[in-house]
Formats: structure tokens, sequence, C-alpha cells
């Protein structure tokens, strides 16, 4: 499926609010992982089924359910009928083509967003949709596949006296999307070597292989850009949203957040702009080794235009016997000797002047 657009016409002609998954099957089975804690306690499990999950609604402890994989639509569509999401929240996160955004409903908040990854064969950056909704006392994240950026937020969570033991859902929410947008810094980090090697090679040795490479990186800077850019909406939108689950304390927080977005949107704009510029360099640099090349054979041909000169005239056959009108150097008993003297001084005079306006 092309990186870009999804086949959205799976959806062609469908009611509103049902539920098709569109996007690539990315493992067999749903994987289910529950955390549920407190200030003083956590639970932490895997369980088989979506039913599993339903004791956790009414819980006064805040609860994490992760779910591994979308293809399963009537599973998400059983979860979404417990936990009163509406129908149009789990069309979206079905839709892995979904465009970055924030929607509210009555029970609760949905955020759709990017976590981009760089895999480390190709070295492109692949993305996953990771789309989650906020409840008073739950999240419930949805991701393509298994493996993700959070096990350092699963890590502070099972700690005895971290921040977000003590706060609400609506923190615990906060904390995933920094992680992701941590992540963005480290596929910066990335890219950003790889264009100092590129401007590195364009510098030494241009060639083609380098444009191609310069092509890769601007197509990689415009798939980061189409996911991060939104973004900045999603981020502001719940910093100045009026809703009961995003409370005061987190707020300041997610002002920290959006200051971020910013500055990852910032940099990935620079880096189109150096790229773009990489493709100056490296025309610059083909042209002024073509330049190089063709200075070298101007010298060498101006070097023997006197000397072809010279070869023609000596070249001609005149009879020396017939008109006395003739070239006395051809009687010469040293005449070939002479010639070749002649040429040698004026090949080497011509390399020394060269040298001397440094053109060599």
């Amino acid at each position: 499926m092309p990186r870009l657009m999804k086949k959205l016409s799976k959806t062609r002609g469908l009611m509103p609010g049902t539920v098709v998954f569109v996007g690539d099957k990315k493992i067999d089975k749903m994987h289910i992982r529950i955390i549920d804690y407190d200030a003083t306690e956590i639970e932490e499990k895997t369980v088989s089924s979506i039913e599993e999950c339903y004791p956790f609604k009414e819980k006064p402890t805040i609860t994490w359910i992760n779910i591994d994989g979308l293809h399963e639509v009537e599973q998400i569509e059983k979860i979404g009928r417990h936990f009163d999401i509406h129908p149009l929240i789990l069309e979206d996160i079905a839709n892995t083509g979904q465009r970055p955004k924030l929607d509210t409903f009555d029970q609760g908040l949905f955020i759709a967003l990017k976590m981009l990854i760089i895999n480390p064969e190709s070295g492109k950056i692949q993305s996953e949709q990771f789309s989650f909704v906020v409840g008073r006392t739950f999240v419930i994240s949805f991701q393509e596949k298994i493996g993700d950026v959070f096990e350092a937020v699963r890590n502070r969570i099972r700690k005895s006296a971290p921040r977000v033991r003590f706060m609400d859902s609506d923190y615990l929410a906060y904390t995933l999307v920094d992680a992701i947008v941590d992540n963005y810094f480290a596929i910066l980090e990335t890219i950003s070597e790889q264009i100092e090697e590129i401007e590195t090679e364009l510098i030494n040795d241009p060639g083609p292989g380098n444009l191609e490479s310069i092509h890769e990186m601007k197509r990689e800077l415009i798939y980061m850009r189409k996911a991060v850019w939104p973004l900045r909406e999603v981020i502001g939108g719940l910093e100045r949203i009026g809703s009961e689950f995003i409370h005061d304390p987190t707020r300041i927080y997610l002002r920290d957040l959006y200051e971020h977005t910013i500055q990852v949107i910032d940099t990935v704009e620079t880096f189109r702009d150096m790229v773009s510029g990489l493709l100056d360099i490296y025309l610059s640099s083909v042209s002024n080794k073509m330049n190089e090349v063709m200075k070298v054979l101007t010298i060498i041909a101006t070097i023997f235009i006197p000397l072809g000169f010279l070869a023609g005239i000596y070249g001609m056959n005149f009879d020396t016997s017939v008109s006395s009108w003739n070239m006395p150097e051809l009687g010469m008993r040293y005449g070939y000797i002479f010639f070749w003297l002649l040429a040698l001084l004026i090949g080497g005079g011509l390399f020394v002047f060269f040298k001397r306006k440094k053109w060599l």
C-alpha cells in the first residue's frame, strides 16, 4: 500500500460510522495488554479477549488498555460499545490513513497521531497509526502491531513513586504523546547524520548515487512532515480545550509539549531547506568537476596547437631540386633534432606559463 495515501475507496458508499479496516494487516491476532494502577498498587497483565477489559471501566484506579491489531473490527466495535465510544471514533480508529486529529465526545477525548520509527535495514521512516481514547479513569490505545516507543512510560508506571502514579488519565495520555514526540527528535538526529554524510560525499566525490540519496531524503522529510505538521493543532487543541477530561495540572505539561512539537516542525522545515541546498551543491560540484576536466583538455589542446603547426609545415613534401624557393631546414644535417628541440621548447614554455598563471 502506498505510504502517502491509503486506499480509502474501501469506505466508499458506506454509512458514516461503519467500522472498516483500512490498511495493511501487520499481525495475525489482536494482542491486549492492561496496566491498572493508583498511587500505591499496580496490576499488569495480558488478556486474550475484549470482555476481560470490561470490569476496568468502573474501577476508580487509572487503567491503560493497549490493543495491538486493528484488523479485527468486530473486537473494536465490542470495546466501543462497552466504553461508550462514538461510532465515528471507531471508524477513525480502524482507518490507518487517518490524519492526526483531536475529537471530543460525551464520554471522553479521541486523539490520533503517527508513531514513526526508522527501519534499521532500509533506513526509511516507517509510520504506524497510534490512536487512543481518554476517559475519566482510563486510556484505551490502539496500535497496528506489537512494538512501540512506550517502554519508558511503562517503566515509570512500574516504579513506586513517579508523578504519573498520582495523576489522572489525562496525564497518562500526555506521557504517551510526549514519548512519541521525543522519538521524533531521535529520528531527526538520524536524519541530520545522513544529511551530513551526503554533504561530505558531495564535496569530496559527487556521483549519480548522491542524486538518488538526495531525492530519497526529500521524500522521507515530506513523509515525516505529513505526520508531524497536524500534530501542532492536536496539542494546541488539548491545551486550549475546555473539557472535563483535561485538568489544570496537565495543561502546563501540554504547553511544554506544544513547544516541543513546534521545535520538531521547525527542524523538519530546516532539514528540507538543507536537502534542497544539497541538490544545488550536487549540481555545482558536478559542474566544477566538468570544468576541471575541460580546463585540462583545453590546456593540452593549447600546448599541441603550435606543435601541430610546426609538424604541418615540415610535413609538406617540397622537392628542393626543382625550386630555388625551398625550405633550407630540410637540408640541414641536424634538422630533425632541431625540430624536436624547438617543439619541446615551445611545449615546455607553454607549460611553465600555465603553471605561473596557476591554470594548472
